[in-house]
């Protein structure tokens, strides 16, 4: 059972250390009965380690694959809304607590010891012992597949189309991405927005099908429906003409894996995917589960590319595969570098030697400005020029330090005027382009600064300015927000539509990449109204204005990916408002997510 007092939820059956970080706000109670059960159905009975062991699971709900004893003292525990001081707790000393968990009976000691334990200690990192096969797997994948002979192409052909698709200047990295994904079995393309990263993509699958043999089966992939729908347009809309008519559907992870509900995915180890080319956009979002369903599904022989930017948050669940594949170290592979040679792209065109696969675009091209500037700045924790930009009167950066929201009342009640007219005259291609003219972006979901407060005050200021105040829960101009993937109809977490008034009623329109969908409320179960969303609901999408709501400096949740993603979701015109203290504690705090991955992927990886 569990107690509330005040913002802390108490496990009433906590002792020991355990009661002691409860008490504190450290761990949650699901984090304190599981330990607990793991104690008791292991005999084990050592505070520390039953300390050790709730704070695996913890790291694990707020997003990291294991714990570092040596360093969870001393560094920002987690993501929660809540405000924990951990200065004065009774930590264990670091290297008593490593050897008690290296003697325990609930714990393997060691990457090579038998499983059968709940968890695993290696290299200081205390795994839950799912997530240590997890990130095994995933490591060994990449290196078996690195390791394997690489694909068979004509250099002569792959040049040729070089040169045919990415001769303008500025274009040598993409050049390069495409060569690596045709010489390789796993690229990881990685950049920000508006570098070119889908462009890259679907001259690359020219590449492919420019090669002898049979065109290749491609499959595209990303973690959300908006996210997949956004892939497939953009990959259609820059194929070259004659391969259009090719693009192939882009779907969700969970639907390419074949996902059944209460059962396991359909493709996996004994039932490969039948492509020969597997492209997955917005890989930041996907988790280390999620990562190691698919490397067992795609064949050996397939070719993977990963594509997105390691600079936004990661998945909501444990892992930041893209982030540590894109910054792990490694050594040239000779074999890549002698064929690149040979297609016409040599290491000193581009800077030097290829590592792991890994190609990042730098190059913008869709926009400029403060917007990019500022984005730069938060990327690089240059917090001095970040301020100087947001205070520079930009007309695409606004920053908002009082209480006046007047100016994103304004961008609110224009978005919602346009947005309603165009729906109650059924005109839907103006609606959903109007739902993407205006978004707030919040790091909480609840409080003063979170989505519930804003969209309860968006909704005050719509009824006050529009002609057609909203009423009932269905009406022409409700935006709304699938919250759980929806098979049966075609909808998928994420994504976003708006009901409009049309010949046959009131339907609710979703754009799917070409012609939208049209779909009666009735048949939607799990969506929501969407005037304001979090910064990780809005990843993977992109509008024409934001507005960013910023909590106060002390909140666990303002980091620099939350901040860096937040104001990459606009295209025109970013407004943050919050303090200059919160702007500067959110450049100076990257995300810290424990894994072992980047390093066990340079300590193994083949030259």
């Amino acid at each position: 059972m569990t107690v509330d007092l005040g913002d802390v939820r108490l496990a009433r059956a906590a002792e020991g250390l355990l009661g002691v970080f409860n008490t504190a706000g450290v761990l949650d109670p699901a984090d304190v009965h599981v330990a607990a059960r793991i104690g008791r159905l292991g005999g084990e009975t050592d505070e520390e380690v039953l300390l050790a062991v709730a704070l695996a699971v913890r790291a694990v709900r707020l997003g990291s694959v294991c714990v570092d004893l040596a360093a969870v003292s001393h560094t920002v525990l987690g993501e929660g809304e809540e405000i924990v001081d951990v200065s004065a707790l009774p930590w264990p000393d670091p290297t008593r607590w490593l050897a008690a968990c290296a003697a325990s009976v609930v714990v393997a000691d060691g990457p090579h010891e038998p499983g059968g334990r709940p968890l695993r200690l290696v290299d200081g990192l205390l795994y839950l012992a799912r997530y240590w096969g997890e990130e095994e797997l995933v490591r060994r994948s990449l290196t078996e597949r690195a390791a394997a002979a690489p694909p068979d192409v004509d250099l002569a052909r792959l040049r040729a189309g070089l040169e045919r698709y990415f001769s303008a200047p500025g274009s040598e990295r993409q050049r390069l991405a495409a060569a690596v994904s045709v010489l390789r079995r796993v690229t990881v393309l990685a950049g920000g927005p508006g570098t070119g990263k889908t462009t890259t993509v679907a001259r690359l699958l020219a590449l492919l099908h420019d090669q002898p043999g049979p065109p290749p089966r491609v499959a595209l992939a990303a973690p959300t429906g908006k996210a997949a729908a956004r892939l497939q347009e953009a990959v259609a809309a820059e194929l070259p003409a004659e391969l259009r008519s090719r693009t192939p559907d882009a779907a969700t992870l969970h639907r390419l894996l074949g996902w059944r509900p209460g059962r396991r995915f359909r493709y996996g180890r004994s039932q490969r995917l039948p492509f020969d080319v597997v492209v997955v956009d917005e890989t930041s979002m996907v988790s280390l589960t999620l990562m190691a369903r698919l490397l067992e599904a795609v064949r050996p022989e397939a070719r993977i590319v990963l594509v997105g930017d390691p600079d936004q948050l990661a998945s909501v669940e444990a892992g930041a595969v893209l982030g540590d594949l894109a910054r792990a170290p490694g050594q040239p592979e000779a074999s890549l570098d002698t064929a690149l040679e040979a297609a016409g792209v040599p290491g000193g065109l581009v800077g030097g030697s290829v590592i792991n696969g890994v190609v990042t675009l730098r190059h913008v091209w869709r926009f400029g400005g403060a917007i990019a500037e500022f984005s730069r700045a938060v990327q690089a924790g240059d917090a001095d020029t970040a301020v100087s930009l947001l205070r520079g009167g930009h007309p695409d950066l606004e920053f908002v330090e009082s209480d006046d929201a007047s100016g994103m009342r304004g961008d609110v009640v224009a978005a919602g005027r346009e947005l309603t007219e165009a729906a109650l005259r059924g005109d839907v291609a103006t609606a959903l382009a109007a739902l993407e003219r205006h978004r707030v972006l919040c790091a909480h979901r609840r409080g003063p600064y979170g989505v519930t407060r804003w969209s309860a005050e968006i909704e005050r200021w719509l009824r006050a300015a529009l002609p057609h105040a909203p009423t009932g829960p269905w009406y022409p101009g409700r935006p709304v927000l699938v919250t759980a993937n929806d098979y049966d109809v075609g909808l998928f977490n994420g994504d976003t539509g708006v009901a409009v008034a049309v010949p046959e009623g009131l339907r609710v329109a979703f754009a799917r990449g070409g012609v939208p969908t049209l779909h009666p409320p009735a048949r939607l179960s799990e969506v929501a109204t969407v005037h304001a969303m979090t910064v990780h609901r809005g990843q993977g999408s992109q509008f024409r204005r934001v507005t960013v709501v910023l909590p106060p400096a002390e909140s666990p949740l303002l980091t620099r990916e939350l901040l860096y993603t937040a104001v990459t979701r606009a295209a025109e015109f970013v407004r943050v408002v919050g303090t200059e203290e919160a702007v500067r504690t959110a450049v100076g705090r990257p995300v810290s997510r424990a894994s072992g991955l980047r390093h066990r992927l340079a300590s193994t990886q083949v030259t």
